[in-house]
């Protein structure tokens, strides 16, 4: 692990720039410090550098680093595949889940969200590129899931996830994130009031941002390699 305050630094001065080369306001994009293997002091130092946007994609790992800093202020981000053993756990620690990808998982969510914290902010799942390893929906299922999800009392439906295809030219990263965005817009001309889109990591941001990212998800980049 190296100096994560820099790198901080460094990731953000990535998204202003490809913010201001698409003619948005970089405010307008959240960036989240993926922690996933990595421990609780490293979480320390992203907080202490000012992102409090953190996420995580195993529900264990993420409510036993929640303790380890449960003095420090934090929004924590659900942004793994979600089995449903791990609906309660999510559903009570999270504050956002972004892998929504079927009704069954959003059902129990709703139903084990406790009151007292409100609706629980979720975005759908989509695999944008169709790959049989990735989770997420197919994106033509995707406008039945959400009529029904944003029907859910215990959530609020924000908007799209999608971890496309790896690749390094950018008009091939840019493709899968215009789709994610047309179909965002799809599901508004349906009635829907969709404000996120969840997409891009430490290889693609700008590709991300270019096509109307809200929140990028940067794990390496930040943390270094996993453990």
């Amino acid at each position: 692990m190296g100096d994560v305050a820099a790198d901080v630094a460094r990731v953000r001065r990535r998204v202003e720039t490809a913010a201001r080369a698409a003619d948005r306001d970089p405010a307008t994009i959240t960036l989240l410090a993926v922690s996933k293997y990595h421990p609780a002091s490293a979480v320390r130092q992203a907080l202490a550098a000012g992102c409090h946007d953190l996420g995580e994609s195993y529900a264990d790992e993420g409510v036993a680093k929640q303790a380890e800093v449960a003095d420090a202020t934090a929004v924590w981000h659900f942004i793994g595949p979600l089995q449903s053993n791990k609906t309660r756990l999510v559903a009570e620690h999270f504050d956002w889940v972004h892998s929504v990808d079927r009704l069954k998982i959003a059902r129990r969510l709703s139903e084990q969200r406790p009151a007292e914290r409100g609706p629980l902010p979720v975005c759908l799942q989509v695999n944008i590129s169709g790959e049989a390893s990735k989770s997420g929906a197919d994106p033509a299922e995707v406008p039945e899931l959400a009529a029904a999800v944003a029907e859910l009392p215990g959530l609020t439906l924000r908007g799209l996830m999608a971890l496309p295809a790896r690749a390094t030219d950018p008009e091939a990263q840019r493709r899968p994130f215009a789709a994610l965005r047309g179909l965002r817009d799809e599901l508004n001309a349906r009635g829907l009031a969709l404000d996120t889109l969840s997409m891009g990591m430490s290889g693609d941001l700008e590709a991300a941002i270019a096509e109307g990212a809200t929140h990028v998800r940067v794990g390496t980049d930040i943390f270094g390699p996993r453990p």
